[in-house]
């Protein structure tokens, strides 16, 4: 998986590693907490499919890819340059697509696999200031839809996990106002844990799931009411 060194991406891996998988987790300093933690990029091809060979040399084919790898280049759209948008699309959207296009190879091989992308709320209700992490997310529907028209008659699945506000470092960064606006709007009357979504992506990985797939399951304490 990509994106595990903390939060969300952290939890998902030791819940993997919990249920006696072999997990191995890319990222930059290769610091996941996965038992294979390796370097990779997401921006660069190369880098990716070098991580996939080296987890493959490991464990076998790749029958669980979780993208989660993220950037935030917040600011107006008006203000916003060509730079800080084309950075999040090439890391949150064009990331998760190198890395799916690496694992379904093996995936259609064995004729199974599960690909879980890390969406946001976000992606489907917009957020003001993050136009491009908004389309970036929402990038992640269409690239789960794709994917599951072009391999689910080889037990291939693929869906999108939509977190709400979950306790994270970056939630922690809230004031005390913008925090009580955001608690007011969600009717589990909570924020969501790591761990909520950790659930899920187990839950979509494993064979009970084996019938869901290009669906979009927000993890949002009801914040979006499914959408």
């Amino acid at each position: 998986m990509t994106g595990a060194s903390r939060g969300i991406g952290h939890a998902i891996a030791a819940a993997f590693l919990a249920a006696g998988d072999n997990v191995t987790t890319i990222d930059r300093q290769g610091s996941g907490n996965g038992a294979l933690a390796l370097v990779g990029d997401v921006t660069d091809t190369a880098s990716i499919n070098a991580a996939f060979d080296q987890a493959e040399a490991a464990f076998g084919p790749v029958q669980v890819l979780v993208a989660n790898a993220g950037a935030t280049r917040d600011g107006l759209a008006m203000r916003m340059s060509d730079e800080d948008f084309a950075a999040v699309i090439d890391t949150n959207l064009a990331g998760a697509f190198r890395c799916a296009r690496r694992a379904v190879g093996s995936m259609v091989r064995a004729r199974r696999g599960a690909i879980v992308l890390i969406g946001s709320v976000v992606g489907l209700g917009g957020g003001a200031g993050q136009a491009n992490y908004a389309a970036s997310k929402a990038g992640l529907v269409g690239l789960a839809r794709a994917l599951t028209r072009e391999v689910g008659g080889r037990g291939i699945t693929v869906n999108v996990i939509a977190p709400g506000f979950i306790e994270t470092d970056m939630t922690a960064g809230l004031g005390e106002k913008r925090r009580s606006e955001v608690l007011a709007a969600v009717p589990a009357g909570r924020l969501g844990l790591p761990d909520d979504v950790a659930a899920a992506a187990v839950f979509l990985a494993s064979p009970g799931a084996a019938y869901v797939s290009g669906a979009v399951l927000p993890v949002d304490g009801g914040l979006g009411m499914g959408h």
